[in-house]
This record gives C-alpha cells, sequence and structure tokens, in this order.
C-alpha cells in the first residue's frame, strides 16, 4: 500500500484530534435558541459542524437573526470556561499521529477554529507537543471550509503540491473543502453521531478507529 503514502497529513482539530463536537454543539444550539434562531442540538450539528463561528453568524444573519457583532469573540472567550471540565482526544488518535510521525511524514493541523481555541483545545488533552510548531487557523484565509481554502494554504506552507496531501476530518463541510483542494479525505466516523452518508457523498473515506489510519495512508 506504498502507493498511499501521503507528503503531508493535515488533521482537522475538532473531532479528529479532540473530543469537542458535542460540548460545543451543546452550547452553540443553547445560544442560538437563546438569540432567536431555535435549533435542536441535532441540528445544530448537520447545520454548521466543521465551520468557522463567523460562518455560522452569517448563516444565522441570512435567516433575519442578529447574533451581534461581538458573537465570535463572546464565543472565544467562552471556551475556557466550557472546557473547564476536561476534554478527551479521540481514541487512539495519539497513537496513530506517534506512528505517522515515527514514519517521518510531514503533518499538520488545519481547523476552522482560531488559534487560540486549537492551542486550548490541544493543552488540555495533552496533544499540543504534537503539532504546536505546524497550526493553520481559519483566521488565516478569507474562506473558511466548506471553500479549499484553507487546505490550500496549509499545503503551500508546508511546501508539498495538494494532490501530495491526505487530510483527516470528521465534518461534511472539512471533506468538501479537502476534495475541491484536489487532496485525498479521510472521514472519521467514530462518533456515533458522525453524518456517514453526507461524508461519503462528499467524497470521504470513511473509517471509524484511529489505529486505522496509519494502515489507510499507507505505513502499517
Amino acid at each position: 500500500m506504498t502507493s498511499l503514502r501521503p507528503a503531508l497529513v493535515i488533521f482537522d482539530c475538532d473531532g479528529v484530534l479532540v473530543d469537542t463536537e458535542r460540548v460545543g454543539n451543546l452550547r452553540l444550539a443553547d445560544w442560538l435558541t437563546e438569540a432567536g434562531y431555535p435549533v435542536s442540538y441535532e441540528d445544530c450539528r448537520r447545520r454548521f459542524v466543521g465551520q468557522s463561528m463567523a460562518s455560522v453568524k452569517a448563516k444565522v444573519a441570512a435567516a433575519g437573526v442578529d447574533l451581534g457583532d461581538d458573537f465570535v469573540q463572546r464565543w472565544n472567550d467562552g471556551l475556557p470556561a466550557l472546557f473547564a471540565a476536561g476534554l478527551e482526544p479521540i481514541p487512539h488518535v495519539r497513537q496513530a499521529a506517534e506512528t505517522i510521525f515515527a514514519a517521518g511524514i510531514p503533518h499538520c493541523v488545519a481547523s476552522s477554529g482560531q488559534l487560540s481555541k486549537m492551542r486550548l483545545t490541544l493543552g488540555l488533552t495533552g496533544l499540543l507537543p504534537l503539532f504546536e510548531d505546524v497550526l493553520f487557523s481559519v483566521s488565516m484565509v478569507t474562506r473558511g471550509k466548506p471553500f479549499p481554502d484553507l487546505f490550500l494554504h496549509a499545503a503551500e506552507a508546508m511546501g508539498h503540491a495538494p494532490g501530495a496531501c491526505v487530510v483527516v476530518e470528521d465534518s461534511v463541510a472539512g471533506v468538501t473543502a479537502a476534495r475541491a483542494a484536489g487532496m485525498r479525505a479521510l472521514a472519521y466516523c467514530g462518533d456515533p453521531e458522525a453524518e456517514r452518508d453526507g461524508l461519503h457523498a462528499a467524497g470521504g473515506e470513511l473509517f471509524d478507529d484511529m489505529r486505522d489510519l496509519p494502515r489507510l495512508i499507507g505505513i502499517a
């Protein structure tokens, strides 16, 4: 399977490295509902997972609900308290990442979150030392996922052609962005609430266990 070996592995953060999707979307659903945009937790995940808070704000505004100019800042300011009870890494992702790194394959993180959020969540889960110098945020590009800009920016900054990159994602928006960038997309579905059909339709290669990741990219 050596032909699958990528030049660069690009990890999403939330839902791929750190288990934040449930707690984050529960909070977001509450905030949006209180602001006059009623949405259940399930619908919140379906509509917004993998997207930046700026994109969420714009979509809600298009439905006639103004979240306020400070919405994104308020959201980011509240994250330390939201995650204070503790976070866990995605099961087996440390083992998978360390196997990939030991094989000498370059790696980075490209997330719809801010750099401060990535440093917070990766720090709380003990993963930050693995990725600290290779973090790419939606704040670095004009358009977030599902547009390809962030993945293309990360690949260029890391010095690799898009077609030689593999993206590990858990959201439809992220898989869509990866495929639009011309990259292979591995879609993690270990979360029982993952949108398997949507991920597959977007062009993702579904897998359920992070222990399979090295094999899927041809190194184990």
